[in-house]
Formats: C-alpha cells, sequence, structure tokens
C-alpha cells in the first residue's frame, strides 16, 4: 500500500511537471507573438502581459513537487556531509517535517485566497480584467501536491530509503 502511495505521489508530480512545462512554452510562444503584434503591426496587446506573468508562476509552483522528488533543489549540504549516517538521516527528517509544515500552511493559506477570489468575484486591475481565481488555482493545487511529495519523502527518509541509495 505505502509503494502504491508512493508511485502515485512521484506521478502527480510528474504530470504537474508536465504541466509547468507546457506553461512554460505558451508564455514563451506568447511573448514571441506579442512582439510580433507591437513591432510589425503596432497593434496593442491586451492579454498577453498577465497571461505571461500567470503561466510563468504557475509553472513555478507546479513544478516544485518535481523538484522536491528528484532532489533537484539547490542546497548548501557542507554540514549534512560532514555528520555520520545517522545524525544525517535525523536531519533530513527535520528538514522534511518542516518542508511538509510550510507547504500544508501555505496550502491552506492560498487555498482561502483562491476561494475568496472566487466568492468575491475578483478581477485584475489591468485592462483585460482577468478572473482572478483562474491563475490563483495553481497555488493551492501545487502547494497540496508538494505537501503529498513531502510525505513520500518523509515516507522515504523513515525507511532509510535514501541511505540505502547513497544519499544524503
Amino acid at each position: 500500500m505505502v509503494s502504491l502511495f508512493l508511485r502515485a505521489v512521484d506521478l502527480l508530480s510528474k504530470v504537474a511537471a508536465l504541466l509547468a512545462g507546457l506553461l512554460l512554452i505558451a508564455a514563451m510562444l506568447v511573448i514571441c507573438e506579442m512582439i510580433f503584434l507591437r513591432y510589425v503591426f503596432r497593434a496593442p496587446t491586451i492579454w498577453q502581459t498577465d497571461f505571461v506573468v500567470f503561466s510563468a508562476t504557475a509553472a513555478m509552483f507546479l513544478g516544485a513537487p518535481y523538484v522536491l522528488k528528484t532532489r533537484g533543489h539547490v542546497g548548501v549540504d557542507v554540514i549534512e556531509i560532514a555528520l555520520p549516517p545517522a545524525p544525517r538521516r535525523i536531519l533530513g527528517i527535520i528538514g522534511a517535517l518542516l518542508g511538509f509544515t510550510f507547504a500544508v500552511l501555505m496550502t491552506i493559506a492560498s487555498a482561502m485566497f483562491f476561494h475568496d477570489a472566487y466568492v468575491n468575484e475578483w478581477r485584475t486591475s489591468t485592462v483585460a480584467a482577468i478572473t482572478l481565481w483562474i491563475p490563483l488555482l495553481p497555488l493551492p493545487v501545487s502547494f497540496a501536491l508538494l505537501s503529498l511529495q513531502y510525505v513520500a519523502e518523509l515516507i522515504r527518509r523513515l525507511c532509510g530509503a535514501y541511505e540505502a541509495k547513497g544519499h544524503a
């Protein structure tokens, strides 16, 4: 059952990372389109800047669970490497617990913010006046996925999966 949970969480993180990549490609294409419209046709751009900002931001947050899964984040691990295996494992568990706590709190806070935007029909202050709940949706989703990935991280650390692979 635990391995099924770990595989499911890892799959969700991969899907979110794929979506993040697609959002970055879409943002890049829209930037090219925006430049073309402005400098070739001298046409105004209305929705493009909002789209690029919101999609790039969503991509960053949606990619976070996959980065945790692959241990792709940049970190200073001088102290961790210097420690013997037992304290290193404890330090890893404490770090994962702190990360999990942060992710859960951000899930709750961003879900409340999303809810307020949805219920109160908030819109951006730009000319496009985009309904704000749409670009806010990736926040609670990504932090919920990050919380799940931290649970998987804790399970792996408690079961000694990282030590068996030679990771800290």
